[in-house]
């Protein structure tokens, strides 16, 4: 069908690299039905969704709780596609083996939840796996600037973590510009990644300032399963 061959395309790009210009739609299996995550994940991937973006929250470093490395490690034969690990927990270090194992391809975790952020970041990059930091909308992007050696992905939440369904945090479109001038004054690859109350309005606006990476929850899943491909076209589109 074309449909299945508009997804085959959009395999395709994903499946030649995880590097590059095009703009990666990871849907947040925050919003997902958690009774059914691996029907979820089949329609995502039909779907056309490039990344799986997989919240883990610890009820300490954020108040709500999610799922743990056995569910990761139950549900990566699903798909093929990248497993998007955003650690929101505090201390992470001990956490950041059982994910990698359990088959993230990247590991995110935040810049506010340790005292040793390189030391974090480079045991992530030890166990073979991509290496994200993430800041809260509270937190300079200046606290980023050295360690933009160590990093293939940087994460704005554009809400405070924690909670699906969130409004969009205005004033973070101005240190998304910051933090893409930092990543191109690296002459690095890395992925500028924004989540939190992305939607069809707010979009261009976001990858305007340099997103690569939009994490799409509410914006992914509203109307379930039959309406994921055009909720994510919709995205592109917009």
């Amino acid at each position: 069908s074309r449909r299945r061959g508009l997804v085959q395309g959009l395999i395709s790009k994903r499946e030649a690299s995880m590097t590059g210009p095009m703009i990666r739609i990871a849907p947040s299996l925050l919003s997902a039905d958690f009774a059914k995550l691996g029907s979820e994940i089949r329609a995502l991937d039909e779907s056309g969704a490039d990344w799986i973006h997989i919240d883990i929250m610890d009820g300490h470093f954020v108040p709500n709780i999610t799922i743990g490395p056995g569910v990761v490690r139950a549900l990566r034969p699903v798909t093929n596609l990248p497993f998007d690990v955003h650690l929101m927990a505090a201390p992470v270090d001990n956490l950041i083996p059982r994910f990698a194992e359990a088959g993230a391809d990247l590991i995110t975790i935040h810049q506010e939840a340790g005292p040793h952020l390189h030391r974090s970041l480079q045991l992530i990059k030890s166990l073979g796996k991509k290496a994200g930091v993430s800041i809260n909308p509270s937190t300079s992007a200046e606290t980023l600037r050295f360690v933009m050696d160590s990093v293939d992905l940087i994460l704005v939440m554009t809400v405070n973590p924690g909670f699906g369904g969130q409004s969009f945090i205005e004033n973070q479109i101005e240190k998304i510009r910051t933090v893409k001038k930092m990543i191109v004054a690296s002459e690095r690859p890395i992925h500028l990644e924004v989540d939190g109350g992305v939607n069809r309005k707010n979009v261009a606006q976001i990858t305007e300032a340099g997103a690569d990476v939009i994490v799409a929850g509410t914006a992914t899943f509203r109307g379930g399963p039959d309406c994921y491909w055009d909720n994510i076209c919709q995205l592109r589109g917009a």
